[in-house]
């Protein structure tokens, strides 16, 4: 039978831990980032992103092995649905357009040649070692997991590079890299998971050419379906000049959707939403209020945690 006080005072732990420890964690974050920049010594001695990760470490370890809390799990689809569309979205929209046009041979040579040598010499490295694994695996086995890991996403360098100022030019060659690799590795994963469930054995010439067309298709769709929803956004903004509380929603909402439809039929979700934030940019800053625009962009810093 419940305490006098219990029937008082209720306590749900199990029902609001995992939000409350992710908000936590956040606010932890957002202390140690304002102290960082509040100290002038601490930015002579290591950058922010080195503070960042180690503050992840120790939140880890403390999680593990002092609080003992084993259940705290980060979900894959809840990083991929809610953590990584601002991200992008936030560089689509904050993109120096014009440098990264003027060096866009550059960016797709690192992009694409660059992510297919990383992918082919990894696995042919891991093929030359596979006398070492417990388990057999083929070359196209290696070849998916390659795939994987061979995305380069130089969150910590870009956020040195922008405190100490770098040439404008590498910079946007490693930003634009890093934006575009995601698709050719997303590309080169499906074809690679479709080719497997096919069997090693079983595949002829036509499944190449639906290969190379599925690879081409993957990128090019997301950049379509991002240019249909910058249109969108652009379009929906025009008629807001009345009811200007839903503006920052439309800025928001419409690149969501375009990242979800892209994921939707196994598009590059991640070009499509810088797509549109690209697109959209110099069409809503022409349509919505100065207020609206700039709690959009101060919300995207937000959300991206820059």
């Amino acid at each position: 039978m419940l305490q006098p006080w219990e029937r008082i005072l209720l306590f749900q732990w199990h029902n609001v831990h995992t939000p409350l420890f992710f908000s936590a964690i956040l606010l932890i974050i957002m202390v140690c980032k304002l102290g960082f920049h509040s100290s002038t010594r601490l930015s002579k001695i290591f950058p922010e992103s080195a503070l960042l990760i180690a503050l992840g470490l120790a939140t880890g370890l403390a999680l593990t092995y002092i609080l003992r809390v084993p259940y705290v799990y980060l979900h894959p689809d809840f990083f991929f649905l809610y953590l990584l569309p601002p991200i992008v979205l936030e560089a689509g929209f904050c993109l120096p357009t014009k440098d990264f046009f003027n060096n866009f041979f550059t960016i797709s040579l690192f992009a694409v040649l660059g992510t297919l040598w990383n992918i082919i010499s990894v696995s042919c490295l891991l093929y030359l070692l596979r006398g070492l694994f417990e388990v057999e695996k083929t070359f196209l086995d290696l070849m998916l997991f390659s795939t994987i890991i061979s995305a380069v996403d130089p969150v910590a360098v870009l956020s040195v590079f922008e405190e100490i100022n770098v040439n404008k030019l590498l910079y946007i060659c490693v930003f634009g890299e890093s934006l575009l690799n995601d698709a050719v590795t997303v590309a080169l994963y499906h074809t690679f998971s479709s080719m497997l469930k096919i069997g090693p054995d079983n595949l002829e010439t036509t499944d190449f050419l639906v290969a190379v067309v599925s690879f081409c298709l993957v990128g090019f769709g997301g950049v379509i379906i991002g240019i249909i929803g910058g249109v969108l956004t652009s379009l929906l903004t025009r008629f807001t000049a009345k009811v200007h509380v839903v503006e920052t929603l439309i800025c928001l909402i419409c690149p969501y959707i375009v990242y979800l439809t892209a994921e939707t039929v196994h598009m590059s979700g991640i070009l499509g939403i810088v797509c549109c934030g690209v697109l959209m940019k110099p069409y809503i800053s022409g349509n919505i209020s100065n207020k609206s625009l700039i709690t959009v962009k101060y919300l995207l810093k937000g959300l991206s945690a820059r």
